[in-house]
């Protein structure tokens, strides 16, 4: 009677989690992209796909609307974020992971982590009222005459320094993806086994050598996965952006130029759409955010990191 019953609860319990992971993993998915089609339909009949993703005008007057200086902004804000981001998450997961002391490893932890569990909107205001003049008055005059003389490379530094443009939105977003990235990779580091590293300094490795020859390479999935996580996360960031682009439907031709985002143009202009194809091209842009987001990490998982797990003989996450 007690086995019976063991095994109903054990099926129950089966069929409730399993309508949760189906809900969570598919069916909610699918209503999200369903929701956003239908209403992106008038703009998707208006314009199609290739006109809508390649029109670089955004009129409401006019209604004429073009995605592809908010989509350009959206992947260069999360390109560049992620070229902050690498070098620094890498330094504080290696400290961290291999050489603070065992005592401090949680404090060291724990801070980097409370990083993340800041509201958006504080490093929003925080990168406006703080970075962005320490930007406008010092970092970009500084990048002007100093990489600006560079030949080629000095055309990323042209135009005013105003500390409202892609580097400033940039550099305050790798600020709030780097707990993600670093946590992540850290935690890579932490499973790589004590035996691997023990063989590197038995063979006379030093500490960096180890890290650099034994740990990376065997983390090197988890390092490529908190890369796609964060980028995921940077793709949809709105108000830690939105103070610091300055919404100008333009495509950047340097790091000081305004530009403004997929998440910023919703955001900004979703309370003044006043008719009906305005507001279905805010509902196109959004399902495009969702096509690129889920397509990224469809990819880094079933492409990127099975192919990085294979070759390193490590595991994927």
């Amino acid at each position: 009677m007690v086995l019976k019953k063991g095994k109903l609860v054990e099926a129950i319990t089966g069929v409730v989690l399993g309508a949760f992971a189906v809900f969570v993993g598919l069916l909610l998915p699918v209503l999200i992209l369903a929701t956003l089609l239908k209403e992106s339909l008038p703009a998707l009949e208006r314009f199609g796909i290739l006109k809508f993703l390649t029109g670089t005008v955004w009129d409401p007057v006019s209604e004429v609307f073009g995605a592809l200086p908010a989509l350009t902004g959206t992947v260069l804000t999360t390109f560049v974020a992620a070229l902050i981001a690498l070098p620094i998450s890498l330094g504080i997961a290696i400290f961290i992971a291999e050489i603070a002391p065992r005592k401090l490893k949680p404090i060291f932890s724990t801070a980097v982590e409370l990083l993340g569990a800041i509201p958006s909107i504080i490093y929003g205001m925080w990168g406006l009222f703080v970075i962005a003049p320490l930007m406008a008055q010092h970092v970009e005059p500084f990048l002007q005459e100093t990489l600006g003389k560079v030949p080629l490379l000095g055309r990323l530094f042209e135009g005013a320094p105003t500390g409202i443009d892609l580097l400033t939105s940039s550099f305050v977003l790798s600020i709030m993806i780097i707990p993600f990235m670093s946590a992540v990779v850290k935690d890579a580091f932490s499973m790589t086994p004590p035996l691997l590293k023990e063989a590197g300094y038995g063979l006379g490795a030093t500490k960096w050598e180890v890290i650099k020859d034994v740990v990376i390479p065997y983390s090197l999935p988890g390092i490529v996965g908190g890369v796609v996580l964060s980028v995921g996360r940077a793709l949809g960031e709105t108000m830690a952006v939105a103070f610091l682009t300055g919404n100008v439907h333009q495509i950047p031709k340097s790091l000081l130029d305004p530009l403004t985002t997929i998440t910023v143009a919703i955001a900004n202009e979703f309370t003044e759409a006043d008719s009906d194809l305005y507001l279905s091209s805010l509902y196109y842009l959004a399902f495009i955010l969702f096509i690129l987001s889920f397509g990224l990490l469809t990819f880094a998982k079933f492409f990127i990191l099975e192919r990085v797990g294979k070759r390193w003989g490590a595991g994927t996450i």
